[in-house]
């Protein structure tokens, strides 16, 4: 009896060992990570990735409503069994979870193979030459005055709805494509293809969790809310885009956001990625120095506050205990993957703001 037992539960315990093994390889072996983040994984991005593009919708979000639908039918299968006292009810029983054993290890393996092995990588940062160091509140308020100008000078050339907010072209999936592979030419790790991000078709569910966009390491696709204001979309789906290109830190993903947004033809990345930059700057301003802060925020346009003022309100429409709950499960799943500030993380993202203040400054 035991041998069947351990032979029907090996595929799914071998695959759980497998990705272990892997996890503790990353975590443990100098420079494994960073190899397989340059050798290995690339070519689920370019394979996967780029079958998965063809579709014009989000490949895992009609993945999970399907994985909801055979969960419930399975459930309803397995209770209406036991009701009927079924001779075969522990037989289905026992199948369920040998296939729920399996399955469990069969995405723990490939989030490993597509996800988990990246976190511990080479920082973008250590790779682009950016040197993080601690900064005086004077460069702060510098570089919030810096974001604020090249704001104030990129927000005429946008265009705005009739509620002053921004109006976004409907190309924007292939062009946060272009702004990436566009910095790809300046940083050499983020070259190479890069598959449209996708607009979720019930963005909702994200808004309710606080999330603007999410990776799929499943599907190796960039997922966006695309109910958000739409300032936000071009630089949240070239965060996401940047997590293909095995760079999973959320403040190394929001600073590759910012530069690729930079790196944009379009008007509307280079002011989305500035905005993006000064909440950032300006939230860590307002707590060192509210009083500078002020000034700088009262220099902003009309166009720029309507667009704050909007990305404000649509997301109060949301607070409550999804979000906090949703913040709390965030903040673990980033300390379990080594960024042991938790959500804190991406606030890190001004520090890497100076380095590159710092750098220009210096050039």
């Amino acid at each position: 009896m035991a041998k069947p037992f351990l032979k029907s539960v090996f595929p799914g315990l071998s695959l759980f060992a497998a990705s272990f093994l892997l996890a503790l390889a990353a975590r443990k072996i100098p420079g494994f990570a960073e190899w397989y983040a340059v050798a290995i994984y690339p070519l689920f991005v370019n394979i996967v990735g780029r079958f998965l593009s063809f579709f014009p919708f989000s490949v895992v979000e009609i993945g999970l409503f399907l994985l909801i639908a055979a969960g419930l039918f399975f459930l309803f299968k397995g209770a209406l069994s036991i009701f009927q006292k079924h001779r075969q009810t522990r037989h289905f029983i026992a199948s369920c979870g040998r296939k729920l054993l399996f399955l469990s290890g069969l995405l723990l393996f490939i989030y490993t193979l597509t996800c988990g092995i990246n976190y511990h990588r080479t920082p973008f940062s250590t790779i682009a030459g950016f040197k993080i160091q601690k900064s005086r509140a004077e460069e702060l308020t510098a570089l919030c005055s810096s974001l604020a100008e090249e704001l104030r000078n990129v927000s005429p050339q946008v265009t705005r709805d009739e509620n002053g907010c921004l109006v976004l072209s409907e190309n924007a999936p292939a062009l946060a494509a272009q702004a990436m592979e566009n910095l790809g030419n300046d940083y050499p790790c983020l070259s190479g293809y890069y598959p449209k991000p996708k607009l979720l078709l019930i963005s909702e569910v994200l808004s309710y969790q606080h999330l603007s966009g999410v990776y799929s390491p499943f599907t190796v696709e960039a997922n966006v809310n695309g109910d958000m204001t739409p300032y936000n979309l071009p630089a949240t789906m070239c965060h996401e885009l940047s997590h293909l290109k095995g760079f999973m830190r959320e403040d190394e993903a929001n600073f590759i956001a910012y530069l690729a947004c930079l790196a944009s033809d379009d008007a509307a990345f280079r002011y989305s990625g500035l905005l993006f930059a000064y909440i950032y700057a300006s939230n860590a301003l307002y707590e060192e120095d509210p009083q500078a802060w002020q000034r700088i925020r009262d220099t902003l346009n009309e166009g720029i506050l309507a667009d704050l003022a909007a990305n404000n309100a649509f997301w109060d429409r949301y607070e409550g205990k999804i979000s906090e709950l949703s913040g709390t499960v965030n903040d673990t799943y980033l300390k379990l993957n080594a960024q042991t500030d938790g959500i804190k993380s991406y606030g890190r993202m001004v520090d890497l703001l100076l380095a590159e203040y710092r750098k220009n400054r210096s050039r």
